[in-house]
């Protein structure tokens, strides 16, 4: 209610809406009256007294014989005096209503501003309620960082009362929360943010503190409002992510450490099988005991190429694969791989073969040996699952605008693909036939390695098959630093023309294109009456020596059908080197070893004057075997530093049937002595040292060695490093601590020999090559 003053008396809380007392009290305030009101009698008898006295005063006038004009003027001041109340009295009336009218719009309007200020209030205490609920922190400072407001969570949090946080700093409750400078927001505003830890006695806590500090455009004053969320379990996941890492780094490191022991481990006994299993090999046998002997060589081969796919799968999958690109001759890679695994084909009587386009570059830059992997696995699959027909190799440049790129395609006529292996062939462990009674083995990894390979050197690798017609594997490369090919190559063979007799269709169409991308003409043929139609105008006939007989029969046929004066070259697998004398005096100028290396074909069919067909040529082609090195009797000087009995004798008697005179020591300590102790004419011609070894290991003994060396300027001995360690980054350091070359554990006594040699011959002793004493 209002009372007299014009103020509304309070409401009681208990009245308000059944609230509590401790809910907020409401004020209605009416505006004050605009001047003191007389009592109405007061207002309303004024008037006639005034009158009264007037008429009163006329009629004493009158009678007292006054002038006439004194008592007219009396009365009619009485008169106007009477009009001028009465409209004075209307006057006042209306301004009394006017005056009612204002009050009550004035009491109107007061009363709408404090019910919005009550909103405002009510809505402004919600807010507070609704952050104070969600548990952020809310902080207002001034300039110089006092501060100004803090909402009830904050001041829970640092233990105080709301109203005893005003004008404090959060220094003083222990928070390292700076002030941002004023030159930070020159643009009248400023948004910075920052993790803050806020100690509590149960351990630290962590807010993300978002601060906006603004200054006014008017009045330049400052301000710093602050809301923080607690951080506190995300920062304890960023820790344990943390600690997961670093786990898993050193698992990491601990994985790679573990593989390289395991494939040194691994690697030495094979070397051992196997290595023996060859020298067995090459003594005098049975025939029972060779089919035994080749039979333990092929079981420890298979085994060893399960090892390497599992050891690559796990370095791979543990991210220790990282190209390594260098110069590298794509022609040469694959003609080696088609060689290395012809035997593999031969032996299944399917053909192989592989054509390079003339185009593509002579050196490129890339990863030799990945590339060299994928290959092995690519061209290993298509032999294991062809059972007829043969593999085809081809290598050709990808160019388009924008791409230059190396295309590898491995063809087939195996039994083909289905749908569903074409989806999931690339995957781990994922074979085409996975079932208990499948015909090939396999752990599944080789594609999936691949992929993997391939990819990371910026590569794509896809297959295209259908069941019952073969499949073509296509990997590409990127073209890197290219040297391009000759271009006389392009069109060496123009004007010539060869007519090809074999019943392998691979090899010969592989041949064939090889004769034709370099200009040349070329028809084929896979019997002897088909070849017939074909004799007029033939430069050479290459005829495949499976068909031939040993009294040249064939060869004679086709001199009488028309091939009388065209040159005869006789296509031989390795098992028919033994009639090449046969070969000889039926006719033929000379062979060409299958599968027909590129650079080979050209050679020969380039060479105006074909040498003889001897024997000893048949030993130039490939690394030179064991026998035929050791007829030339070099007598090399060579050190062995083997802790390892067995790879020890294996090296030992691989070199010395091959005619060196080795030493064998079975330590670091022993080798550095062997070779600083030696005089300058009786030094090593090649040193062979092995990684690990006890008392001191191959690479500090290479590192003492050559120290001597410069100590005493003499020339550096050749040292290959054997280790059963094949990753790159092993090769590298080896060769960065001054090793010459790098053999691979299990030993292959051709290569063996070959490294040896071969590295001897790159870097010549300084005196004669003898014995130390």
């Amino acid at each position: 209610m209002v009372t007299e003053s014009g103020i509304r008396e309070t409401e009681s809380a208990e009245s308000v809406d059944g609230i509590g007392p401790e809910a907020p009290r409401r004020q209605h305030i009416a505006a004050p009256p605009l001047a003191p009101e007389l009592p109405a009698a007061n207002r309303e008898g004024l008037p006639f007294l005034t009158l009264v006295a007037i008429v009163v005063l006329a009629g004493l006038s009158h009678l007292t014989g006054a002038p006439i004009f004194i008592t007219v003027g009396l009365l009619a001041t009485g008169m106007a005096g009477l009009a001028v109340h009465l409209r004075a009295r209307r006057t006042d009336r209306r301004a009394v209503a006017l005056l009612g009218e204002t009050a009550a719009r004035s009491r109107a309007e007061v009363e709408t501003l404090a019910d919005r200020m009550w909103e405002m209030q009510e809505s402004e205490e919600r807010f507070r309620g609704l952050i104070d609920a969600l548990g952020d922190l809310v902080v207002h400072r001034d300039r110089d960082g006092h501060i100004v407001y803090a909402n009830k969570v904050f001041a829970d949090l640092v233990g105080s009362d709301q109203r005893d946080l005003a004008g404090r700093t959060l220094a003083e409750l222990g928070i390292d929360v700076g002030i941002v400078p004023d030159a930070a927001f020159s643009d009248h505003e400023c948004l910075s943010s920052t993790d803050v830890a806020i100690n509590m006695p149960s351990g630290p806590r962590w807010f993300s503190w978002i601060e906006l500090s603004v200054r006014d455009k008017e009045s330049g004053a400052v301000s710093h409002r602050a809301i923080a969320r607690d951080i506190t379990a995300r920062k304890h996941a960023e820790s344990s992510l943390i600690t997961a890492r670093e786990r898993a780094e050193y698992a990491s490191q601990a994985k790679s450490r573990f593989l390289a022991t395991v494939s040194h481990e691994i690697r030495t006994p094979m070397n051992g099988i196997m290595g023996m299993a060859r020298l067995l090999a090459d003594t005098n046998l049975s025939p029972e005991q060779r089919t035994y002997v080749g039979a333990v060589s092929t079981s420890a081969s298979a085994l060893l190429a399960l090892i390497e796919d599992l050891l690559d799968y796990s370095k791979i999958e543990a991210g220790r694969f990282d190209p390594e690109p260098q110069p590298m001759s794509v022609r040469e890679i694959a003609d080696n791989i088609i060689e290395l695994l012809a035997a593999r084909a031969f032996a299944k009587n399917i053909g192989v073969g592989c054509h390079v386009e003339p185009d593509v570059p002579q050196m490129i830059s890339a990863d030799p040996g990945r590339v060299r992997q994928v290959l092995l696995n690519l061209i290993g699959n298509a032999i294991k699952f062809t059972d007829s027909g043969g593999v085809l190799v081809t290598v050709a440049r990808a160019r388009t605008e924008t791409t230059d790129r190396i295309r590898f395609s491995v063809t087939d006529t195996g039994p083909g693909l289905s749908e569903d292996d074409l989806e999931r062939i690339f995957e781990e462990f994922e074979q085409v036939d996975g079932s208990s009674t499948r015909a090939h083995g396999g752990a599944g990894l080789g594609l999936a390695i691949s992929k993997r390979l391939v990819t990371a050197m910026g590569g794509t690798i896809s297959v295209s098959s259908r069941l019952g017609q073969g499949s073509e594997f296509v990997f590409e490369i990127p073209v890197i630093s290219a040297i391009e090919a000759p271009q006389m190559r392009q069109n060496a063979l123009s004007g010539r023309r060869a007519v090809i007799l074999s019943k392998n269709a691979i090899e010969a169409d592989a041949i064939a294109r090889t004769i034709r991308a370099n200009g040349g003409m070329v028809d084929l043929a896979a019997t002897a009456a088909q070849a017939e139609p074909f004799a007029e105008g033939c430069d050479v006939l290459l005829v495949d020596a499976a068909m031939e007989d040993s009294d040249g029969r064939l060869l004679k046929r086709l001199r009488q059908s028309g091939f009388a004066d065209c040159e005869a070259i006789t296509l031989i697998a390795p098992t028919d080197r033994g009639m090449l004398g046969e070969f000889r005096a039926s006719g033929y100028s000379t062979f060409l070893a299958r599968p027909v290396r590129g650079e080979t074909l050209l050679r020969v069919l380039l060479t105006s004057s074909v040498p003889a067909l001897t024997q000893p040529q048949a030993e130039k082609r490939g690394a030179p075997s064991v026998r035929a090195i050791a007829g030339r009797r070099q007598g090399l000087s060579v050190l062995i530093a083997e802790d390892n009995d067995i790879n020890a004798m294996l090296a030992r008697a691989t070199l010395l049937k091959a005619g060196h005179r080795v030493k064998v020591v079975g330590n670091g300590k022993a080798a550095v002595e062997a070779v600083t102790g030696t005089s300058h004419k009786h030094r090593f011609d090649v040193v062979l040292m092995d990684l690990h070894m006890p008392v001191m290991d191959g690479l500090d003994a290479i590192a003492a060695i050559r120290r001597h060396e410069e100590e005493t300027a003499v020339p550096p001995v050749p040292i290959m490093v054997l280790s059963a360690d094949s990753q790159e980054k092993t090769r590298h350091a080896v060769l960065a601590h001054g090793a010459s070359g790098f053999v691979t554990k299990p030993l292959d006594p051709d290569a063996l020999v070959h490294a040896v040699e071969g590295r001897w011959r790159r870097d010549p002793p300084s005196c004669p090559p003898s014995f130390p004493a």
